[in-house]
């Protein structure tokens, strides 16, 4: 499976968590109210589409300062029809632990589509952040009017194709400060086009070779609430791919599709010469959720791509000069997702020490699979994995018992639901209820920035962090930024780097500590 990568030991261990009972622990549904459960439209056929979703979007759609969440369900089709209709759910965080479904009220229950992904930004500058909802069949763009309510503006925003969507993202492209975005597409699909995959007389999911590919959408914002299809004067549609994954980073300052931003509006795929279209061995990799960040602090933005089992997932270490290495053995990531199929994963400092970790949602596509071949498993648990000075160590173990248990994952967010600085984990499985993993907190210190935009880039005295646009697998994360500290109670300064067509910097002096701190427009916004 290609995805699009678009880019504009053993020490004694420190945290200073709970031993014994785990760094996270399980949000059950009787807590918080989180009862709705997505339906994959299950065949005895084994149609494509039902393996794929759902994803899981956290954002702040109330402007309240508490993050909310969505999820897509799975609706009619040319294939499936539900004997009663069925909705995504849009859950209202009520800021103590408890969430209230308000689907209805706000209009986005997408019940007319078979929904996907999801990814959230304030595509008009109104202040209010809109959703847009990846389908099979069309997508549909919510406009968030501020109220509480959205009003569904694909058609007038000029993004009704049709297909099988994946993954999308929110980013500028043309540094015009409007987000663009980038609609990943899967494969040309439909009932007709569904292939015969049997072992022993029984239909099984096929695998991604089986399709044609289908080239992916990129979308111009033109400031006014409607798009241009650039797709093709970009380079985007010279590369059919089978995109499930897409993340957006700045990396110079299926094989893997890599799209370089030529910043005229054209891109260049250039995965073959930066060494990340295939593995060492020369072979084309099945790769689904992708994230990007800096994880060996060097200042320059490394690539993760998670693979099928006995695949190794890949950590691409930046050398610079757009080039880069896979250095899943040297980093231990491959030794420790050997057996796993990936999906939704994210870069992120979960102990709050100022370096990456990395959280991993894992399951095999394919249902039967344990009928066809011994060893594998089509649920499987969570990974958090540590990182030491580069290399990774497997926390699974003492993670909690929310990392003990095995789901058929596929999407997976992080973000602050309680405001307390440490990230909790949304994960979103196929067929399933949803898992939220709330984060117990630690001794270390952090900042949180809000308002930071995607493309900029956070400096503080020893570290700097690149804020990127999408990542992880049909998923929206939490638009908030959380620098860890360490042992650290104090910070002279904090900087931040705005992307074009801005290029400002802002230096907060003496910035607050273990809270959120209002940047840019943000900062102007609080202060009203």
């Amino acid at each position: 499976m290609k995805r699009l990568l678009l880019l504009a030991a053993a020490i004694p261990f420190l945290y200073s968590g709970p031993p014994v009972t785990g760094i996270y622990e399980i949000w059950a549904p009787s807590k918080t109210g989180i009862v709705w459960r997505h339906d994959n439209a299950l065949s005895p056929r084994r149609y494509q589409p039902e393996s794929i979703g759902p994803g899981v979007a956290i954002f702040d759609y109330n402007n309240d300062g508490w993050m909310d969440l969505y999820f897509p369900n799975s609706g009619p089709c040319d294939f499936f029809q539900p004997a009663k209709p069925l909705r995504a759910a849009l859950y209202r965080n009520n800021g103590d632990g408890t969430f209230t479904d308000v689907t209805e009220r706000a209009g986005v229950a997408n019940a007319a589509n078979f929904g996907i992904g999801a990814a959230a930004a304030d595509y008009d500058g109104d202040g209010f952040v809109d959703l847009l909802v990846t389908n099979y069949g069309r997508n549909v763009l919510y406009r968030n009017r501020g109220d509480g309510t959205f009003e569904d503006v694909t058609r007038r925003a000029g993004l009704d194709a049709r297909g099988l969507y994946t993954s999308a993202v929110w980013f500028d492209f043309n540094n015009d400060g409007w987000p663009d975005l980038f609609v990943g597409s899967f494969v040309r699909y439909s009932k007709e086009l569904e292939k015969e995959c049997m072992t022993a007389g029984v239909h099984h999911y096929c695998y991604p070779a089986s399709y044609e590919a289908s080239p992916s959408k990129l979308y111009r914002n033109n400031g006014d609430g409607t798009f241009t299809d650039v797709s093709v004067q970009s380079g985007i549609a010279k590369h059919p791919g089978k995109t499930f994954g897409a993340v957006a980073a700045d990396v110079d300052g299926v094989p893997n599709f890599l799209f370089h931003n030529l910043r005229d509006g054209r891109f260049e795929e250039i995965g073959l010469e930066a060494g990340v279209a295939y593995s060492d061995d020369g072979v084309a990799r099945s790769g689904m959720g992708v994230d990007a960040g800096d994880y060996d602090g060097d200042g320059r933005v490394d690539l993760f791509v998670a693979n099928l089992n006995r695949e190794r997932f890949s950590i691409y270490r930046n050398l610079g000069n757009l080039a880069f290495q896979d250095m899943a053995g040297p980093s231990n990531v491959g030794q420790e997702t050997y057996m796993y199929s990936g999906w939704g994963l994210r870069f992120v400092d979960f102990d709050n020490d100022g370096d990456l970790d990395l959280v991993l949602a894992n399951g095999h596509p394919d249902d039967r699979i344990e009928a066809a071949h011994t060893g594998l498993k089509w649920k499987e648990p969570l990974l958090l994995l540590e990182n030491r000075n580069g290399k990774f160590v497997n926390r699974s173990m003492d993670a909690g018992e929310g990392f003990r248990q095995e789901y058929p994952a596929r999407g997976l967010a992080v973000g602050d639901l309680d405001n307390d600085g440490w990230p909790d984990i949304v994960i979103a499985s196929n067929g399933a209820g949803p898992v939220v993993l709330h984060h117990r907190g630690g001794a270390n210190h952090w900042i949180g920035l809000i308002g930071t935009p995607p493309g900029a880039i956070v400096r503080w005295p020893g570290g700097s962090r690149f804020i990127t646009a999408g990542g992880s697998y049909l998923s929206s994360q939490d638009p908030r930024v959380v620098i860890g500290l360490g042992s650290t109670a104090k910070l002279e300064w904090i900087e931040i780097e705005w992307p074009a067509p801005n290029r400002r910097r802002e230096r907060v002096k003496s910035p607050a500590v273990d809270r959120y701190n209002s940047v840019g427009r943000a900062a102007g916004r609080a202060s009203r």
